[in-house]
């Protein structure tokens, strides 16, 4: 599988690869698309483990500001965004997410939604959703707080500074902090220990513990679309997308 995404199979790993790297593997309609492609795949696949990464300099910088939203695609196009959620908590297998670079917005969610996640020395998280006036929308709003904290989670949430990888780490958003060469290597070595643990074992563990975190996943998913729709007929919102695509 190529395109916007990329997806190999070897030795019981699947390792998915966001490719956009001109645009920092920002998140558009057509790579919304073939991330749900290429999670679909792997679930009817042989692998027993899964790495999440990205090509060129991030991981993912979040939404990509310059294409500008389609009047009353609003509702579909978050809800479709929210599926990557949903069907990385659901697959079978466990997934790494490998960061390096910018994980923001979109991109930090998606790193939320596995059930692992490295980070190079060089990687940078972050949740700007605020400061554009809009609101979080991939469950980070019920994830977050799990890993971080409540308290932790709203000053993440609503000052949207930068959080360095090492910071991440001291937080409990990050399992390990790794060399800025070492990351890819490090995930392999991880996804290649889990692919080798019985996959029924392994499924019915990562089953267990997000039984209570996914209980509330669907209320939370609808309380961010709802919250998403307003903050996008904003005038907040508008301003500010207007400046980032003249700056860039």
């Amino acid at each position: 599988m190529t395109g916007t995404v990329e997806l190999t199979v070897e030795k019981g790993v699947a390792e998915i690869r966001l490719n956009r790297p001109d645009r920092l593997n920002a998140v558009s309609a057509e790579l919304v698309d073939d991330l749900l492609a290429a999670l679909d795949a792997v679930a009817g696949s042989g692998a027993r483990a899964v790495v999440l990464a990205g090509r060129g300099r991030a991981f993912c910088a979040g939404h990509d500001l310059k294409e500008a939203p389609q009047p009353g695609d609003s509702r579909p196009r978050i809800e479709r965004l929210q599926e990557v959620t949903r069907r990385l908590r659901g697959l079978p297998q466990p997934v790494i997410a490998a960061v390096h670079g910018y994980a923001v917005g979109a991109g930090a969610e998606f790193a939320l939604g596995c059930d692992l996640i490295l980070a190079s020395q060089d990687a940078v998280f972050a949740f700007p959703e605020v400061g554009l006036g809009l609101s979080v929308t991939g469950a980070a709003s019920r994830l977050l707080p799990l890993l971080v904290g409540p308290l932790k989670a709203r000053e993440l949430l609503l000052f949207g500074e930068k959080i360095e990888a090492t910071a991440a780490k001291d937080m409990g958003l990050v399992n390990q902090v790794t060399g800025s060469d070492d990351l890819h290597e490090t995930a392999r070595t991880w996804a290649e220990k889990l692919a080798e643990r019985p996959a029924a074992a392994a499924t019915l563990a990562k089953r267990a513990i997000d039984h209570g975190i996914d209980s509330a996943l669907e209320a939370t998913l609808e309380l961010e679309v709802a919250h998403a729709l307003i903050t996008e007929t904003s005038p907040d919102f508008a301003k500010s997308a207007d400046d980032f695509r003249n700056r860039t």
